[in-house]
């Protein structure tokens, strides 16, 4: 059968985007389409940059182009995340949420669940509504800082819906990993299976009116992470690092994918946590163990804000194991240090909403 181009988009007009549910030619997802004798080359672009995702788009294209033309057609096809200038990110999802937005670090054992735990806390000390998804599947530890471990959530009908229940804790909204394993064993998930999980804590759940919505990422830069952001409407990103050259290589990985054309995930700013170790009996010292000013230096290097310097103190790990997050403690060094942080963490989101405004 001789190739024509409106006979080739026929076909790939039957191919279903996953994640934006309509043909990926009503989509205007397919650029530089070149149809020869007997031979197509295409490029498409997809809402889920994962490879997983990428490769299962490609796998449906030459599956129906080979399907209608023949086993013998020749296809190029190269599938590639899309664009923010292209994905205009709608509000589909979470729309009562005010702000989304996710923590994550290049490595893992940098205390990013601490910190995110005691943002959680000290916006709502401001007397913000928050929430927290504890995406890190390999390490779920919000049950713990929050006094809920052993909670399950329930199951709650929203306009003929059956959507999960967030576990609550004074008043924070929770849902983690955590709730739906054995808290002993491990979780042994492939990327596809783990995306599917962690999705579905946003677009099943029942969240409600929330000012800020925290995501607790898994540590590194993997697939489990380009699916996440690219399913949810993030208006930004907090890095956290501690000071020593390892984790500072591990962060810049971090900024860069957030950074990167099919992303553009705005970088709210660097925190740099075990900035310092101060013992309990000499509280006016501090000993830079890992190094000093690194996640600072980092900051201004990759022109992005820093967002404040956390001491390793025995209290905070403490009140971690507590259930009652160190920032919730009456004016004292630690607890300060995390309001300066979330302080910074405000500011930041208003001057980006700012720019925004302006560019618009």
């Amino acid at each position: 059968m001789s190739l024509n181009r409106e006979e080739v988009l026929k076909v790939l007009g039957n191919i279903i985007e996953p994640d934006l549910k309509k043909d990926i030619v009503s989509l205007n997802l397919i650029e530089n389409l070149e149809v020869s004798e007997n031979h197509v080359n295409l490029i498409v672009s997809i809402s889920n940059p994962a490879l997983h995702a990428r490769k299962r788009m490609q796998e449906a294209i030459q599956f129906n182009l080979k399907r209608f033309f023949g086993e013998s057609l020749e296809i190029e096809c190269t599938v590639k995340g899309m664009s923010s200038e292209h994905k205009e990110k709608r509000r589909k999802i979470l729309p009562e949420v005010k702000h989304i937005v996710a923590v994550a670090s290049g490595k893992g054992g940098v205390g990013k669940s601490t910190i995110t735990a005691n943002i959680a806390g000290g916006l709502m000390k401001m007397g913000y509504t928050v929430g927290i998804v504890d995406a890190d599947i390999y390490g779920p530890s919000m049950p713990t800082m929050f006094d809920v471990v052993g909670e399950r959530p329930t199951m709650v009908e929203v306009d003929g819906k059956q959507l999960i229940e967030p576990v609550q804790s004074n008043g924070l909204k929770l849902l983690s990993i955590g709730f739906f394993t054995d808290q002993d064993n491990a979780v042994v998930w492939r990327g596809p299976m783990a995306s599917k999980a962690l999705t579905q804590m946003f677009t099943d759940a029942h969240w409600g009116e929330l000012d800020f919505l925290l995501v607790d990422l898994p540590p590194g830069t993997g697939d489990i992470h380009l699916s996440l952001v690219q399913t949810v409407p993030l208006d930004g990103v907090v890095i956290v690092s501690t000071p020593q050259e390892v984790a500072l290589a591990d962060a810049r990985r971090g900024v860069n994918m957030f950074k990167m054309d099919t992303l553009k995930i705005p970088v709210l700013g660097i925190v740099e946590n075990m900035a310092w170790f101060t013992p309990a009996e000499l509280p006016e010292n501090k000993y830079y163990i890992f190094g000093r000013d690194g996640a600072k230096n980092l900051a201004e290097g990759l022109d992005v804000p820093f967002l404040g310097a956390i001491p390793l103190v025995q209290s905070v790990c403490e009140a971690g194991d507590a259930g009652r997050p160190a920032v919730f403690q009456e004016n004292t060094p630690i607890s300060n240090a995390f309001d300066e942080l979330v302080h910074n963490f405000v500011s930041e989101l208003e001057n980006l909403k700012k720019e925004k405004a302006i560019q618009q």
